[in-house]
């Protein structure tokens, strides 16, 4: 029997998103591309849940946007990581690593 796959843990695209952009900056579709290699396969994001995610980020100036000429040579929206972008990856890694720690040892209980 398959494993289900494709459904993000709640919370954690915009984390998902910070992470890919800080390797580099990189177009919309590319950034969910990049989020499936990633987890090789385990997750997919959806466009419309990503788009909006992208805007949310942007207006929190966490990440910028510019447009460049794509691989494929259209034009496309790129995005990076900007410092206060860092700074918020730097602190939901860490509590995402605290929170995955607690549910471990929860399971871990005999």
């Amino acid at each position: 029997m398959a494993e289900k796959t494709g459904s993000l843990v709640q919370g954690t695209l915009d984390m998902l998103i910070l992470k890919t952009l800080a390797l580099e900056p990189m177009h919309g579709y590319g950034i969910g591309v990049r989020i499936g290699q990633m987890s090789q396969g385990v997750f997919s994001v959806n466009a419309g849940s990503l788009f909006v995610a992208l805007q949310r980020l942007h207006r929190a100036g966490l990440i910028r946007a510019e447009w460049k000429a794509t691989e494929n040579t259209r034009r496309g929206k790129y995005y990076a990581l900007t410092a206060e972008g860092q700074k918020r990856l730097g602190t939901e890694t860490r509590e995402w690593g605290r929170q995955v720690a607690a549910i471990a040892r929860i399971l871990d209980a005999t």
